[in-house]
């Protein structure tokens, strides 16, 4: 076991992937990735900026994917196996994506975004993988992982793999590439289970495994078959060496843009790369009830995190505005409640549902650029209401526009209604 402290684990394996997607491609990565199962057809139908080279396996080709079928991927670069997985569940299924860096977040968005992909089909959601993964039970039908658990603590390769299980479906399968730090005397077979082999193992020296740059370039926190087969155990795993030359593989994440410096051992000789394919038992007593239940628990998990933090709008102040008669581009009102938009709200509001809102802030920024404040409300103006403020306004820093500022309606419609319910010049009903 590493002798590294989780904290510098999680701060190193983050900051190298996230310098990796500000680094992007280069001429070698294709030839790698085919190295490790993909087809030159496949590479081909996805932007080539989504191919990263940091995988050791191709797990979707194992997946057997359906249409219709929702799949949940564990960190996989630039989006590779999400968007090969997008075109397999089709338009009625979902692949959502998890991984706990914001570059290389950003850089799966862009490269979903090029192939016309958008939540809630496609979502990428930025969370740890080392703790309750933000999914709900029994939604999954299929979880894929490419090259990723061996990047986590010991701790945290554990708690992943039981919410892994956690999160499947009944009869739900986990298809997992990864790197095992040991070797079998002989080759496992694919329909065989790791009950059927002699393992040989090869623990890792401590000068490998306790290597930062070793750990975030696959090998010093690779996991040991008999450790996989122990937190697997109820999922029956079936493990099959790949034989993939992981000697590219494991040595071109360190952090930086140059080229990553080759470690000092034959990569192949301490880790090699496995296949593990497992099924949650059919047999699980289902106590949920039938009704349908999102596999996101929050909506809003698949867009990016607010970065602003608009300012305040007191009810007063906003009935001011309307009374006063101010110019036609003086302020606008925002309402982004949906479901729940019935029983009245300020007089003279647009609706913008919040859960479209992020894909819709271009043509948003088209009808506002020129209003000099735009007043986002929901219910109470507790999560919906700010969240979209605090997008429009991200939006606006980044596109450089100053004409228009986002505001908050201070309580809600609540708020607005308890104030002015009976006043027709300020509320208006469905």
């Amino acid at each position: 076991m590493s002798l590294l402290p989780e904290s510098s684990i999680i701060a190193a394996v983050v900051q190298a992937y996230s310098e990796k997607a500000k680094c992007g491609s280069n001429n070698d990565v294709q030839k790698v990735t085919e190295s490790v199962g993909y087809s030159p057809t496949d590479l081909a139908s996805i932007p080539a900026a989504a191919q990263l080279g940091l995988g050791c396996g191709s797990p979707v080709n194992a997946a057997n994917l359906k249409e219709g079928e929702i799949v949940v991927d564990l960190g996989s670069g630039g989006g590779i196996d999400v968007l090969l997985s997008a075109s397999k569940v089709g338009a009625e299924g979902q692949a959502i994506w998890i991984d706990a860096s914001t570059d290389m977040i950003a850089l799966a968005r862009s490269n979903a975004a090029k192939k016309g992909l958008k939540p809630p089909h496609v979502a990428f959601v930025q969370a740890s993988l080392a703790e309750s993964l933000p999914i709900a039970s029994n939604t999954v039908n299929c979880v894929l992982s490419n090259c990723v658990i061996k990047l986590l603590s010991q701790g945290g390769k554990a708690t992943l793999l039981k919410e892994v299980y956690r999160i499947l479906k009944p009869g739900g399968r986990i298809i997992l590439d990864d790197v095992s730090g040991c070797f079998p005397d002989e080759p496992l077979q694919a329909n065989l289970t790791p009950r059927a082999q002699i393992l040989a193992k090869q623990p890792l020296p401590d000068e490998i495994r306790n290597d930062l740059t070793s750990y975030v370039n696959c090998i010093s926190g690779s996991i040991q078959v008999e450790e996989y087969q122990q937190i697997l155990q109820a999922a029956d795993p079936q493990f099959l060496e790949t034989k993939n030359d992981l000697r590219k593989v494991c040595s071109g994440v360190n952090g930086t843009c140059g080229v990553a410096p080759k470690p000092k051992f034959d990569v192949n000789t301490w880790v090699a790369s496995y296949q593990i394919i497992a099924y949650k038992s059919t047999e699980i007593e289902d106590t949920a009830d039938s009704t349908p239940v999102a596999t996101l628990l929050r909506w809003w998990d698949a867009y990016p995190k607010v970065k602003s933090c608009p300012a305040v709008l007191a009810p007063e102040a906003l009935a001011n505005l309307i009374r006063g008669g101010s110019g036609e581009h003086h302020f606008a009102v925002v309402d982004v409640r949906r479901n729940d938009h019935a029983g009245g709200h300020v007089r003279g509001s647009d609706n913008w549902a919040a859960q479209t809102f992020y894909d819709d802030l271009p043509k948003f920024l088209e009808k506002y650029r020129n209003t000099s404040q735009v007043i986002f409300y929901c219910g109470s103006s507790a999560g919906r209401g700010p969240r979209c403020a605090g997008w429009y306004q991200d939006y606006l820093n980044e596109a450089g526009v100053t004409t228009s500022k986002s505001y908050v309606l201070e309580g809600g419609v609540k708020a607005w209604l308890a104030k002015y319910r009976a006043e027709e010049d300020l509320v208006d009903s469905d």
